[in-house]
């Protein structure tokens, strides 16, 4: 047996349990276990397919292990996880034949656990690759299949289509089991998108410029992190929908702007770009290693204008005097419902009541900052979710309580050309399945 793979799926395994028992962000765990096993470029692929796949996948996996398993909570976890791989590499990998699955799966349990388990996981695998797996058609209520067809939890997809309807929700969590692309925006202020393309082919990656944003570019090939273009301070990773944010806020040179909520600083430094480097940034965040994120970015960028606190935006009125900031972003904490594709552990833990608990502190948030705007100025507020109760309501609230602040409808001429046809007021939510960037909101306020 080629003993690299064994351990890429027994890594896999071993992740798939740690991120379930320590409730872990996958994409965290995954990046500390590539480089504490230094696996081999070539398995660094199948690592993130075998543990992002499982994950995105779970509840399919475990309805169509349902039936050849007479009860899973009497198996060991490690044991379910190395079923739920074994299935998935079965069911959604062509290139995997599996007998090759199959046996890979018998060896591990051999090796972790005993005979006996060996011989229940050969047992099931077999059985299921013999009997085929039970159709989803078998459920009749639509929301229940497309619930676990797509592996999110029903209360989710009740909700959403409760809110968007059934055909918008269906695209999206289609869209939500799909892997993203990873994408970046060049930095305006040491070079160009056309150079920063040309430095990254020189080195081997597949780019091609992003059809939403001029200055932002996506990988089709390779770890841009991983880039001498990155690490010389050329591009900045981060998602389209997010880039979005600055044209929103449509700073202008020499102005004083407010980050509040900013680590790790993808949105400060853009804003520090789009103002050629002149004017001031003031990013907070609530953590001091949080906090080091931004400012380790804007060096890296060669960016000087970004001063960073560690403080909670909530209590920002006692640092800074009242309408002192031409523009503010309140990115708020957030369930982070759009952006499931990069961390699909996220639709197992979270709740519903989770969404009415982050609205509150989201008001919180906004009626804390908005004293500190100039009259005449800009916030923006911005979420990464796809949510009413955070994102609109959340909003109009804000806009009741506080009359002086109104809708900025001409937010949509600043924003790029592709996204316009979206836009019919002052805000704008994007779903994942409108450009396949991440699910988004931002709402644009002036106050009068």
């Amino acid at each position: 047996m080629n003993s690299s793979r064994k351990n890429v799926r027994e890594t896999a395994m071993d992740l798939l349990e740690s991120i379930e028992k320590n409730q872990s962000y996958s994409n965290l765990l995954l990046h500390h276990s590539i480089e504490k096993n230094q696996l081999p470029k070539k398995d660094i692929g199948l690592l993130t397919e075998l543990t992002y796949g499982t994950l995105q996948r779970r509840l399919a996996l475990d309805y169509f292990l349902k039936p050849f398993i007479n009860n899973t909570k009497k198996l060991e976890s490690w044991v379910l996880h190395l079923l739920r791989l074994t299935l998935y590499q079965m069911v959604y990998l062509d290139k995997i034949p599996d007998r090759a699955a199959i046996f890979e799966a018998v060896e591990i349990a051999k090796k972790r656990g005993h005979k006996g388990i060996a011989s229940l996981v050969n047992g099931v695998l077999r059985s299921i690759q013999r009997e085929g797996l039970p159709s989803l058609e078998e459920i009749v209520d639509p929301i229940e299949r497309l619930s676990i067809e797509t592996s999110h939890p029903e209360w989710l997809v009740n909700r959403w289509v409760s809110q968007f309807g059934f055909a918008r929700t269906k695209e999206m969590v289609e869209m939500n089991v799909t892997a993203p692309l990873q994408t970046a925006r060049a930095n305006l202020t040491k070079t160009t998108r056309d150079d920063c393309i040309a430095l990254l082919e020189e080195e081997g990656f597949q780019i091609e410029k992003s059809p939403i944003i001029p200055e932002a570019i996506r990988s089709l090939k390779g770890n841009l992190a991983n880039s001498q273009a990155f690490k010389q301070g050329f591009l900045t990773i981060q998602d389209e929908s997010s880039m979005l944010v600055s044209y929103a806020l449509g700073v202008k040179e020499h102005e004083k702007v407010l980050d509040a909520c900013a680590a790790p600083g993808g949105k400060s430094t853009h804003i520090a770009e789009k103002m050629g480097n002149s004017g001031e940034v003031i990013s907070l965040d609530l953590h001091e290693h949080k906090v080091k994120l931004i400012n380790d970015n804007a060096r890296r960028l060669g960016l000087k204008t970004i001063q960073t606190f560690a403080m909670d935006a909530r209590i920002s009125g006692e640092k800074f005097s009242q309408e002192s900031f031409d523009r503010i972003l309140l990115d708020a904490p957030c369930s982070g419902l759009g952006v499931m594709r990069r961390k699909p552990d996220l639709k197992y833990t979270k709740h519903e009541e989770d969404i009415t608990r982050l609205s509150g502190i989201q008001h919180k948030l906004l009626t804390a900052v908005a004293p500190l705007l100039k009259k005449g100025g800009i916030l923006v507020y911005s979420t990464c979710t796809v949510d009413k109760e955070e994102n609109e309501k959340t909003v109009q609230l804000f806009l009741q309580e506080n009359p002086q602040f109104e809708g900025d409808d001409l937010f949509k001429n600043r924003m790029p050309e592709a996204v316009q046809p979206l836009i019919t007021g002052f805000d704008l939510q994007i779903f994942p399945q409108d450009f396949g960037s991440d699910g988004f909101y931002m709402a644009v306020l002036r106050k009068a």
